[in-house]
């Protein structure tokens, strides 16, 4: 069986090394669009924490937004709101509030990033993101953590239970927003790595006008190089 030229054996490795790195990108951004809208649905939705069989009242709390249920009816109090901080139970809440919204409005703007890909250099850009969706997960880490330090608020004990301490969540139960927001912590470090590793395959990328002769990758423009 012949051997393939050295220069076209090279182009043909280029060319799947190239269409990798561009399906890989692909699946980034389209896992960046998903996560992005994971800490939409974190930051917003009031299942952080809530009731349960043991619990004085019903209800669910949080960042933001928390609901208690009446002694007297079974119907739910709503109170709280994004724009106004006096309405939110714990300052521990609206720290953990402005962490999470940060780390949210972090990986929106890497979306917004994707159309620098127009205009600069691709393993520039993924650094960039890459960067963005690490700060995104610092950031939530750091909204979680806060988080439970609110837990001694008077609202969460009237629903918990007086054995309700910072840290320590009485009667109630942790519920699926809180965990979906620790899991995403763990998407955008994965995602961060995977875009630090497109921007260095990007680095790694060779122009189109360069030529292999023999083994060595020569610059048509370099005038050096002779046929």
């Amino acid at each position: 069986m012949d051997l393939l030229p050295a220069q076209e054996a090279a182009k043909i490795y280029h060319t799947n090394y190239v269409r990798n790195s561009r399906a890989i990108g692909v699946m980034w951004g389209v896992f960046t669009i998903c996560f992005a809208i994971i800490t939409v649905v974190v930051f917003i939705q009031p299942y952080w924490i809530g009731d349960s069989v043991n619990t004085p009242q019903a209800g669910y709390f949080g960042l933001f937004h928390y609901c208690i249920g009446n002694a007297l009816t079974s119907e739910l109090t709503c109170k709280g709101s994004v724009f106004d901080f006096n309405s939110i139970p714990s300052p521990a809440f609206r720290t953990a509030m402005f962490f999470v919204g940060t780390s949210m409005l972090l990986i929106v703007g890497t979306m917004v990033a994707f159309s620098l890909f127009f205009f600069c250099n691709a393993g520039n850009v993924y650094k960039i993101c890459a960067w963005m969706q690490l700060a995104s997960a610092v950031l939530m880490v750091m909204g979680c953590m806060i988080y439970p330090d609110g837990w001694n608020a008077e609202e969460v004990k009237r629903m918990c239970g007086q054995r309700t301490d910072k840290y320590a969540l009485g009667n109630c139960t942790v519920r699926w927003a809180y965990i979906l927001a620790i899991i995403s912590i763990l998407d955008a470090v994965l995602l961060a790595l995977l875009s630090f590793t497109l921007g260095n395959r990007q680095d790694k990328l060779l122009p189109d006008g360069f030529e292999v002769e023999g083994a060595e990758w020569k610059n048509k423009e370099d005038p050096s190089f002779m046929e």
